[in-house]
């Protein structure tokens, strides 16, 4: 999966965590919160439950607010990306001239920024993929002295935490993506992808509220902990879609449950 999707050239150089490169993004530089205009960024499930968060909305509610529905390119899969203003340089609702208003949960793209990740496979074992540099004209933070490896600088802008909770996710995403495009998923299982990366809530709901635990035998420890922590439950949904979209056999139905087939 590509990260980020922005309108800017990108320089065809496949860099690793130990390659070296300086930058700094602060108020001081000249081009400060224009990277965070005219963007276009895919909203991951992590970022969804950041946000929701901060602005103290349900899943639900901060979708029909922040968010525009797309179908990831290559993969048929319904995503969102972030809802620009409607003001001439269609900035992001949350940058003013000071700066991001919610920056310690900004999405996981912009702790990226000024760098892309590739996912090459989704096989256990396989490479990790690469980096490259997002090569925006006006970036001017590249002219700054601070030097930094991808290593470090993944952790230090927390995207690390963000990709290893995004990790399942990531990887139904690219395994789609490998399939044969002849081959597509019905609409029942696209609502259901949906649900889980992004309806956090309304899945819940779905799991304890619905007939899902008549059909499936989940352990009580299970239940209790995905019941208050919601990356546990969304761990729990994307283990869940693996079964409901590549039969990996993760969930066993009880005796004479029948489960449907998305």
């Amino acid at each position: 999966m590509d990260t980020p999707d922005r309108m800017a050239s990108i320089e065809p150089v496949k860099l690793k965590l130990d390659s070296r490169f300086r930058f700094k993004c602060h108020s001081g530089v000249k081009c400060f919160t224009q990277c965070c205009r005219g963007i276009n960024i895919i909203l991951t499930p992590y970022d969804i439950i950041r946000l929701k968060r901060r602005l103290q909305l349900s899943s639900e509610e901060f979708l029909a607010v922040y968010t525009s529905p797309e179908l990831l390119e290559k993969t048929d899969l319904p995503v969102v990306t972030l809802k620009l203003m409607d003001d001439d340089v269609q900035s992001c609702p949350f940058v003013t001239d000071a700066g991001c208003i919610i920056y310690e949960d900004r999405p996981t793209t912009c702790r990226y920024y000024p760098l892309g990740v590739a996912s090459l496979s989704h096989k256990e074992g396989a490479d990790d993929g690469f980096y490259f540099f997002v090569n925006e004209p006006h970036c001017l933070g590249f002219e700054e002295d601070k030097e930094w490896t991808i290593r470090e600088w993944r952790k230090d802008q927390g995207v690390d935490i963000h990709d290893e909770i995004n990790a399942g996710w990531t990887d139904l995403v690219v395994r789609k993506r490998s399939f044969p495009p002849n081959i597509k998923l019905t609409e029942e299982s696209k609502k259901m992808f949906f649900l889980v990366s992004y309806n956090i809530d309304t899945f819940r709901k779905f799991v304890f509220e619905s007939s899902f635990l008549d059909r499936y035998d989940i352990d009580a420890e299970t239940l209790e902990k995905i019941k208050e922590d919601e990356i546990a439950l969304l761990e729990f949904g994307l283990k869940w879609l693996k079964d409901v979209l590549f039969k990996e056999g993760n969930f066993q139905l009880k005796e004479g449950a029948v489960t449907s087939k998305p």
